[in-house]
């Protein structure tokens, strides 16, 4: 897990990332902490986000979309509209 947090914290930065123990359910409570100590963004993350390699890339990816939303660099509304667009014919989603 020490090495899950160290990737973390690289991918995050200038955020520091602590993962809390398991809760009954084995879900991690994923914290992110900005330089003055405030709590930025807290997230619950299942054991598999944080051990495949594909559900990893896929939390930090969600993670970096939500510190822009409370950063006020993205609109929750933008994010909607983009997903609602229709695919142009011949490609994959």
């Amino acid at each position: 897990m020490e090495r899950i947090c160290t990737l973390l914290n690289d991918a995050l930065t200038p955020y520091q990332v602590q993962l809390d123990d398991m809760d009954g359910s084995g879900h991690r409570q994923l914290t992110l902490i900005d330089a003055r100590g405030t709590t930025v963004l807290r997230r619950s993350v299942s054991p598999l986000q944080l051990q495949d390699q594909r559900l990893l890339v896929d939390l930090v990816d969600g993670l970096h979309r939500d510190l822009q939303i409370v950063e006020g660099r993205l609109q929750p509304c933008v994010i909607a509209a983009l997903s609602n667009q229709p695919q142009p014919r011949g490609t994959f989603a």
